[in-house]
């Protein structure tokens, strides 16, 4: 139990070492990894259903050939890729905002480091200090978040487009009618 109260204390800290910016970084990491398990846990386990619907629904018409049913196919498609791609500008949202909160978390800590120049001059190494870390523990922070969200974000968008053609081209195929 004590454990688990250190631990909790030693990120507490680091938090606050970074100031208010690297909390707002952490609320937006924790609504963007929220959204990337929704995806994945989407593609694992309500996808299957849906596109078993969708395939069903196409194997119960009986015209597959018409320029009606192929607008048809090209609908259910368009409504796989939306329904896949659901949340993706979101999570790409996100992953944008979070270096350009590190840099607003840069910016914060160089100030707070020019105030206490004007304050106590340039003597006070330790109060600098602790505006350097303030200023650059908010950037890295963004950064990480950013780059694991991005490789999280790359996988859904390779998924959505791999299962939209794998829909396209075995799944809900196009009776073509040689003359």
């Amino acid at each position: 139990m004590f454990f688990i109260s250190d631990q909790f204390a030693a990120v507490t800290q680091f938090l606050n070492t970074g100031g208010t910016v690297l909390w707002l970084i952490l609320l937006v990491s924790i609504c963007l990894w929220c959204l990337i398990v929704e995806r994945l846990l989407f593609f694992k386990r309500r996808y299957p259903l849906l596109k078993s619907q969708w395939v069903g629904d196409w194997n119960t018409r009986s015209d597959k050939s018409s320029p009606r049913a192929k607008t048809i196919r090209i609908a259910m498609i368009s409504e796989a890729k939306l329904e896949m791609a659901k949340v993706t500008l979101i999570i790409k949202m996100l992953i944008a905002l979070c270096p350009l909160m590190g840099l607003l978390g840069t910016v914060t800590g160089m100030i707070h480091v020019f105030d206490i120049m004007a304050v106590t001059g340039t003597g006070n190494a330790r109060a600098m200090a602790s505006g350097v870390s303030q200023a650059t523990i908010p950037t890295m922070a963004g950064m990480v978040v950013a780059i694991a969200g991005l490789y999280f974000s790359r996988y859904i968008e390779d998924r959505t487009d791999e299962e939209t053609h794998h829909l396209a081209n075995t799944v809900l195929p196009v009776n073509t009618i040689l003359i």
